[in-house]
């Protein structure tokens, strides 16, 4: 994609009763992963992506309300602008995220976007074989059926940022 993560954060975020989260899988957050300079930053990011094994790209913003998806893992690469994201529900922490971070949730964990800039634009993409994602929000209803998805969800073999072999171990 572009120069190596200068920082790799993990998050293991816990079930909070409506949002599942991932007991099994740490959220990654790639601080300066990729570079973003250039009026076709988001064509340069979404062909690193798919280099590495990653599709159903799409740019725009995250939504501000709790959700997550179930049945598919899901990178978001901040190509412009910054925000604060809330991660794993509405008790989870906030991270600012800005131009050039990457933020790998894995299915289950609950996102939401608190506050941006006006010029924010991110890449959303998916594992191959999981570009049909779902989107669940915080209700007793979803996490039923989403404890039932979660588990069937394949690792990817490739990092989207890094290429190379799988994200997780």
């Amino acid at each position: 994609m572009s120069a190596a993560p200068v920082n790799v954060e993990q998050l293991l975020l816990a079930d909070d009763g409506l949002i599942p989260n991932n007991a099994a899988l740490p959220l990654l957050v790639y601080r300066r992963a990729v570079a973003v300079a250039g009026i076709d930053t988001e064509a340069t990011i979404i062909a690193g992506l798919a280099a590495n094994g990653w599709g159903g790209a799409w740019v725009d913003g995250i939504y501000p309300f709790h959700h997550y998806h179930a049945r598919s893992h899901e990178v978001l690469v901040f190509a412009r602008g910054d925000a604060d994201v809330q991660l794993g529900g509405p008790s989870g922490p906030v991270l600012r995220l800005a131009a050039g971070d990457a933020v790998l949730i894995p299915a289950g964990v609950g996102h939401c976007r608190i506050d941006a800039s006006a010029d924010l634009s991110v890449v959303g993409a998916y594992p191959a074989g999981q570009e049909d994602w779902d989107l669940k929000r915080a209700s007793a209803a979803d996490r039923a059926l989403a404890l039932t998805e979660i588990p069937s969800v394949a690792r990817p073999p490739r990092d989207p940022i890094r290429g190379g072999g799988p994200p997780w171990p």
